[in-house]
């Protein structure tokens, strides 16, 4: 299971790839992070808190929005979402199942989506 701090990084269309690939069998977490944000940084702060003690599988990656703009236009488009930071968005099987943004993002609602997948993922890396 995947449910570390660890991110997994998100910077070109490679990752984007392997994103899309990886959430046909289990769901991936894009944070969009804004490191000149304050909020952003207390979004992030808030998540890697509750990643660190959740049980729920998922694969998180982590978008720096300012060196990587280009790439989350290219999210925000192919998935049908406004573009926004921080942002999170779970990926299920090439599908956007829950996005929030800012003070919006709760854990408990990203936990409730991905446990109502009903998915087992046992030493998924």
């Amino acid at each position: 299971m995947v449910n570390s701090a660890v991110w997994l990084d998100l910077s070109g269309n490679d990752d984007l790839q392997e994103l899309l690939s990886r959430s046909q069998n289990i769901p991936c977490l894009i944070f969009k992070h804004s490191t000149q944000c304050s909020i952003s940084a207390m979004a992030l702060l808030r998540l890697e808190s509750r990643l660190k003690s959740s049980s729920i599988a998922f694969s998180p990656y982590k978008l720096l929005l300012l060196e990587h703009r280009a790439i989350s236009n290219e999210i925000a488009q192919m998935f049908k979402v406004h573009h926004e930071s921080p942002q999170v968005l779970l990926i299920y099987q090439g599908i956007c199942i829950y996005d929030e943004d800012h003070l919006d993002i709760s854990f408990d609602e990203i936990e409730e989506s991905v446990a109502s997948l009903n998915i087992v993922a046992e030493g998924i890396v």
